[in-house]
């Protein structure tokens, strides 16, 4: 544990324990979104690389743009 995490614990140690657990289930909610995200994107690369090439064919083939925001 870092110097720094162990520091916010010391901290947070001290809240009353409603606060304890309602920022518990909050860091555990994050680190469970954390870790589905990382699933769902290891898990997309073959997806992700296929609309990669679909996009750089059209760029090639003159069927994009470029974005204005000025236009937005």
């Amino acid at each position: 544990m870092t110097t720094r995490l162990e520091h916010a614990f010391v901290k947070a140690s001290k809240l009353p324990r409603n606060e304890q657990d309602a920022l518990a289930d909050w860091l555990l909610a994050e680190l469970e979104s954390e870790r589905r995200w990382d699933e769902l994107f290891a898990n997309s690369q073959d997806v992700l690389s296929k609309l990669a090439a679909e996009a750089l064919a059209e760029h090639r083939s003159g069927q994009t743009r470029e974005l204005d925001p000025e236009k937005m």
